[in-house]
């Protein structure tokens, strides 16, 4: 639980979109601290490649409690290459139960570019329907955006890209610098 003493980070959204043989997760760049931006250019969105096996991750949440899930991710990846899906069950796990990580405060969208799982530190592996998942501050108006593309032309990208902007022009924790990866 935040401190209540502290204003609080906010300013993440954070989306992935499954479409056509390819996934994507998108992020935005702002951190803001209360009323205040702190930060405009963040990268919220890393490629990782564990034991050869590529894997994007985006987070939402304290940096350096994510920085530390995916560490964690990464190890979690190396000793089961190419199971993504244990890899996060196993992460999940130990954030739950373990003394340190159950304090971390983050969660974080992952893909190998087949699956695409919500990690939450309540324990949750989820895999969303509508092949669409968002977190974050913005992250239910990213995921309404996105919902309502799905059945339209657009691509994974474009799709991620148009439910960004939404986001950033609805939410005052989003802002339009977007960093963008993708598999498939």
């Amino acid at each position: 639980m935040a401190d209540p003493a502290s204003p609080g980070w906010h300013g993440t959204t954070i989306i992935g979109v499954r479409k056509g043989g390819r996934v994507v997760i998108a992020g935005d760049g702002q951190v803001s601290l209360g009323q205040t931006v702190i930060k405009g250019t963040a990268r919220k969105v890393r490629r990782l490649a564990p034991g050869g096996h590529e894997v994007v991750a985006g987070f939402a949440g304290s940096t350096a409690d994510a920085f530390t899930l995916l560490e964690r991710l990464e190890a979690r990846l190396e000793s089961a290459p190419g199971q993504l899906a244990r890899a996060c069950v196993e992460l999940a796990k130990d954030w739950r139960m373990d003394k340190y990580l159950r304090n971390l405060e983050a969660m974080l969208i992952v893909t190998d570019g087949k699956a695409l799982f919500v990690l939450t530190g309540a324990g949750d592996v989820l895999e969303p329907e509508h092949d669409v998942a968002a977190i974050g501050s913005g992250g239910m108006y990213a995921l309404a955006a996105a919902r309502a593309l799905m059945d339209g032309e657009l691509d994974a990208e474009a799709i991620a890209r148009r439910a960004m902007a939404i986001a950033a022009e609805i939410c005052v924790y989003t802002n339009g610098e977007v960093t963008v990866e993708g598999i498939g």
